[in-house]
């Protein structure tokens, strides 16, 4: 059951796993002014809620993840603000810090400022009938919300390009082979996957899940050598906790780990 509050989204919490589902249908899961503000919230509760350790971001129907900012809201001169500040897809694609796993379940269109969100997050999914994209230069704007700077770094440059340059789009196929998705499953099993992928994660050491991401995020804008010197501070912070003395000891026992995040 979702969260009361939202209407735009849902916003669940199974266990340790939330769940976003961009709820816009009949807009193809644009992102308007509101659902914009409830994203936000979203987000944050999922970063700021201990228990919660593997988000799920995904898109109700068939037909679409999401087509990214509503543009006849926007051409209403409706804009996205939360606390005086803009904060275009919740914010959640600039200016916001999450040191946990995202999944992205891409359902249908990923386009523009839908495919910014999924890039945003760890690790993407998809149907075989995804289509992706980042088709603003169509309409004489540019990818804005972290398109132009997280595509070249998830996929070769030459791909990048193409698709930030000339609007097109490719399909799942494609995308699994140049490294923007690293699973397509069939429509009817695309939840039960991400929530197997969340449920796996969920089983490891959280501090170490938290630290690795970190690693990843901050390292990709180091030279190896700082990034590599990064990583060791790291991992001596986590050999310093209960968990790193609790994984070998499950190991040796023969029996599953009992993490507590400390």
């Amino acid at each position: 059951m979702s969260e009361p509050g939202y209407s735009n989204i849902r916003y669940e919490k199974r266990d340790a796993i939330a769940v976003i589902t961009i709820d816009r249908e009949q807009a193809l899961n644009a992102i308007d002014a509101k659902t914009s503000s409830e994203m936000y919230r979203a987000w944050c509760d999922f970063r700021d809620d201990d228990a919660l350790r593997v988000a799920i971001l995904t898109g109700v129907g068939e037909k679409a993840f999401s087509t990214g900012m509503d543009l006849v809201a926007t051409a209403r001169g409706e804009n996205q603000f939360e606390g005086g500040k803009p904060v275009p897809f919740g914010g959640f694609t600039k200016r916001m810090t999450i040191d946990k796993p995202i999944i992205a379940a891409i359902n249908g269109y990923c386009l523009a400022g839908g495919l910014e969100l999924a890039l945003a997050c760890d690790i993407r999914i998809c149907t075989p009938e995804a289509r992706f994209g980042l088709p603003e230069v169509r309409w004489a704007i540019m990818p804005g919300a972290g398109g132009t700077q997280r595509l070249p770094r998830a996929i070769p440059q030459a791909w990048a390009n193409y698709l930030i340059l000339t609007g097109e789009q490719i399909d799942a196929e494609t995308a699994m082979r140049i490294g923007l998705v690293s699973h397509v499953v069939p429509r009817e099993e695309l939840m039960d996957r991400a929530l197997q992928i969340a449920g796996v994660i969920c089983e490891r050491g959280p501090l170490a899940v938290r630290a690795a991401k970190e690693a990843i995020r901050r390292g990709l804008d180091m030279p190896l050598e700082h990034g590599l010197a990064f990583e060791d501070l790291l991992l001596g912070r986590l050999f310093a906790s209960e968990d790193a003395k609790e994984g070998p000891r499950a190991f040796a026992e023969k029996r599953k780990p009992n993490y507590t995040g400390r």
